[in-house]
């Protein structure tokens, strides 16, 4: 998938990520970005907008993160 260009981004409003990898050896800067998309442990997921400036997050600490699913799955009622 490209990220940094709007081909390849979902068109929803929200995605979900998570952390694949660990921010130890890394440097300061990834590890700040990592909690501030709101990652702190390994397998741990987060809902976030779908905005550029989320996109730009993710773009950094591609390495260590992957997108899970473009909108998370609806209960179905029954």
């Amino acid at each position: 998938m490209t990220m940094r260009t709007f081909e390849g981004r979902p068109k929803t409003k929200t995605l979900t990520v998570e952390q694949i990898a660990s921010p130890a050896r890394r440097a300061e800067v990834q590890r700040q970005t990592l909690i501030g998309l709101g990652l702190d442990k390994l397998r741990r997921r987060k809902t976030l907008e779908n905005t550029d400036a989320v996109w730009g997050m993710i773009c950094k600490v591609r390495h260590m993160v992957r997108v899970v699913d473009a909108a998370p799955h609806a209960k179905k009622a029954g």
